[in-house]
């Protein structure tokens, strides 16, 4: 594939333009962090002396996140939170990243879905997790709650550019939910794009999906070697789906785009380099492959910008965003694509 640079700089200037809705299971990752003291009396557990606390914004919130930081809050979302202290410090964590948080249902039967890490460090030694305590409610939701997320996704579909559909399967995205946002999608000619784990048969009527290379190969129930193979693989979403493009993201092998004219591109990672935590890395993709989708880009430019971001944040830990600027000075000198049918 021939990149010619003056486009794709171009397309990554445009990002900005664009305006996202984010639909799913917004999530809150509070990291929870303290001096190692002593073995307590109790039980043969450490004692942490508390030194601080971080709230950052997870699951489909990071990919909210991810937008945010490109398009100065251009970025809306509609999911669920739950009547606890959670809901606030979720809220307030949209709040600072300058996201508009205001489509949020409150459903008092349900956790706000949180994910609390908890750390220990010595003087002289790196941090190190001891415990993840989560907070979330599995089950999908009442239908009560369901028509009022259904309410808010149709207010807010024709005031954006495109939508993300971002399932971690903790029961926001039901299947009437999913219909609704497809169809709405589809009515106002808005990109829809899906960020799924599993039953990636259940969003026909979408623009594109970007599922990794597990869950693709457990989808299809075959491994993916081969440009054959992913050509196969992505065929058969393409068709269960009727999307426009099909992104397989494949960890340190960078990621396969197939379109619906048959046209197969490789991405490689641009930088190996410096990889410290690929922890919200599939968020990033999916927000800046939206984005560009978004913004006029095709399929396989789009995935090059979204895997320029990858590299970027996977430098950094925890869950991450960049900018404009960062992806513009990340641009490689030079391409090795692999293009074909």
């Amino acid at each position: 594939m021939y990149i010619d640079k003056e486009q794709l700089v171009s397309n990554i200037k445009n990002l900005k333009n664009a305006k996202i809705l984010v639909i799913g299971d917004l999530a809150l990752d509070e990291m929870v962090y303290g001096d190692t003291e002593r073995i307590s009396r109790e039980a043969p557990v450490l004692i942490l002396q508390h030194t601080h606390t971080k709230f950052i914004l997870g699951g489909a919130s990071n990919a909210a996140h991810n937008v945010a930081a490109i398009n100065d809050g251009k970025v809306c979302v509609v999911g669920v939170i739950g009547d606890d202290y959670q809901a606030n410090d979720l809220k307030n964590a949209f709040n600072e990243a300058n996201i508009d948080c205001s489509a949020l249902i409150t459903d008092k039967n349900r956790k706000t879905i949180t994910k609390t890490r908890i750390s220990g460090s010595c003087s002289h030694s790196i941090t190190q997790q001891i415990v993840r305590i989560d907070r979330q409610t599995k089950e999908p939701l009442s239908s009560e709650t369901e028509d009022k997320v259904i309410s808010e996704i149709e207010k807010m579909i024709p005031e954006c550019d495109a939508v993300i559909l971002s399932d971690y399967h903790i029961g926001t995205l039901t299947e009437k939910i999913i219909r609704a946002s497809i169809r709405s999608a589809n009515k106002y000619r808005k990109k829809i794009v899906v960020d799924a784990q599993k039953n990636l048969d259940k969003y026909y009527g979408v623009t594109s999906m970007t599922p990794n290379l597990p869950d693709t190969q457990k989808h299809v129930g075959f491994y993916l070697k081969s440009k054959e193979d992913f050509l196969k693989a992505a065929n058969i979403l393409l068709e269960q789906s009727g999307a426009e493009s099909i992104l397989i993201t494949c960890g340190s092998e960078g990621m396969v785009v197939v379109d619906n004219n048959g046209h197969y591109t490789h991405i490689p990672v641009f930088n190996k380099a410096e990889v410290f935590d690929v922890t919200g890395a599939g968020d990033t993709v999916t927000a800046l492959y939206t984005l560009a989708l978004a913004s006029g880009a095709n399929p396989a430019l789009a995935a090059v910008i979204g895997n320029i971001a990858a590299g970027i944040v996977i430098k950094q830990f925890g869950c991450a965003t960049t900018s404009i600027d960062e992806i513009l000075d990340s641009i490689p000198e030079n391409f090795n694509i692999d293009e074909g049918e």
